[in-house]
């Protein structure tokens, strides 16, 4: 999935797709231990997929603020 496709996309739908991710990279995980994985590659592009997908998500959600910050007095 494309970059710009995932910044379209709304904070719960990135949720959805980031819990696909997970169970596509745990499946891929198992297949390559029992050596049911053909090509290892897509293991690789999995992870990056996810890596893709949390990136997006953390940039939609708002960071927390510091309660007291010292700066501020």
């Amino acid at each position: 999935m494309e970059l710009d496709e995932l910044r379209q996309m709304s904070a719960a739908d990135l949720q959805v797709k980031e819990r696909e991710a997970r169970e596509e990279v745990f499946r891929l995980r198992l297949k390559l231990k029992t050596s049911q994985l053909d090509n290892s590659a897509t293991l690789r592009k999995a992870r990056r997929e996810l890596s893709r997908i949390l990136t997006v998500l953390r940039q939609k959600t708002p960071a927390p603020t510091k309660g007291n910050d010292a700066r501020s007095s």
